[in-house]
């Protein structure tokens, strides 16, 4: 049994979080679709950088570019644009084959926009028309700024990635965002098919963060209650809080607001489950895969993971509908200990945008000197 190629029958498709040019030289991107079952690609600064430094495979067009004049911003846009449309043209069959359900490449907006939605939407209007690719999603943060940008994005047809949800609300206020955007194209006569979106939930960001807070509860108290139901609560915060995104989303597009798009041919916004490369070595390297399959679902999963997946992961249905009450009561027994979650996910919003500005600037610095070294 392949348990990659097996996924899709539990409703679930995973897409690899690492695209590289050499990963589509190679061959590597049409053998894991063609092979195990890849479902769509996701690129990042870090992801890019670390191919740009490794490898040659960028050497000729940066030379290019740099003889031509280009800036540095010219010159990165012109090479994740390139990669991202190969990608696109590669897992083309398998978007037509899926009639546009998955075969999927996301690129992200800058870092820098994320508290800016006009900026937001202007750059998301631009990449999509840049790479021009039916199967290319634009990636955007799920902040307070975003949400009007990605409205404003899928009402004009963009395909969306929403970044970096770590609270329910966050994930319903774009949930929301979505179906007020179909529901302006259907106002419109516009199709709703065409446009495809997923929601992207981070997950062990927030294991990292809540365990470190419930150590300070078992090293910083007495009562031996609270060191408990701390020990208890490590390492569940996060699946916990997934899994009660997931109700949400059932409730949202199980609605009869929802399933008047739906015979209009709207498509569901799906559930996607990032950050999900295990940190903690004494938990499962799977567990935020085997915890939470499910119905029009997507899990992006780094390399190892998926490798992890293949040879020991658990196929099970459905598993994100299990432990529900035991979810809602770990998230408020989170509160009994005085762990504000409301400040938790706040702050890994906070971080998660620092973290993408960080390798966002390494890899225009990588470029700068590269630049140099082919001019």
């Amino acid at each position: 049994m392949n348990r990659l190629t097996e996924l899709i029958n539990y409703g679930q498709s995973y897409w690899l979080d690492n695209l590289t040019r050499g990963k589509i030289k190679s061959g590597e991107l049409k053998n894991r679709v063609e092979e195990q079952g890849l479902r769509g690609i996701t690129s990042n600064p870090s992801i890019f950088q670390k191919a740009i430094t490794q490898s040659d495979d960028y050497d000729d067009q940066i030379r290019e570019l740099t003889e031509a004049g280009k800036s540095v911003d010219e010159v990165y846009e012109a090479v994740v644009v390139k990669d991202v449309q190969d990608a696109c043209d590669e897992l083309r069959g398998l978007y037509d084959e899926t009639d546009g359900a998955d075969g999927y490449v996301s690129l992200e907006v800058s870092p820098y926009l994320a508290h800016d939605t006009e900026g937001t939407a202007n750059e998301a209007r631009r990449l999509f028309k840049k790479v021009d690719r039916p199967n290319c999603f634009i990636k955007i943060p799920g902040t307070p700024a975003g949400v009007p940008a990605i409205e404003e994005a899928l009402y004009e047809g963009i395909n969306v990635n929403v970044t970096l949800l770590f609270s329910i609300q966050s994930y319903e206020d774009v949930a929301y965002a979505y179906i007020r955007a179909m529901e302006r194209r259907a106002a419109e006569g516009l199709p709703l098919k065409s446009v495809a979106s997923v929601a992207s939930f981070f997950l062990s960001r927030m294991d990292v963060l809540v365990d470190e807070l419930l150590e300070h509860r078992i090293y910083g108290t007495d009562n031996t209650e609270e060191k408990k139901l701390a020990k208890e609560l490590m390492g569940e915060s996060a699946i916990a809080n997934a899994k009660l995104a997931y109700q949400s989303y059932k409730w949202i597009f199980g609605s009869a607001r929802w399933k008047l798009l739906e015979e209009k041919g709207a498509r569901v916004q799906r559930p996607l489950w990032a950050s999900t490369s295990t940190k903690n070595p004494e938990y499962s390297d799977v567990r935020y895969v085997d915890s939470l399959i499910g119905q029009n679902t997507v899990n992006t999963l780094p390399d190892k993971t998926i490798d992890a997946f293949a040879d020991h992961g658990t196929l099970k249905e459905n598993t994100v509908e299990e432990g529900i009450e035991e979810s809602e009561e770990t998230l408020m027994n989170m509160y009994e200990l005085d762990i504000d979650l409301d400040y938790v996910t706040q702050r890994l919003l906070d971080e998660g945008i620092q973290k993408f500005i960080k390798p966002f600037d390494n890899l225009m610095e990588t470029l700068e000197q590269k630049m140099k070294e082919v001019g």
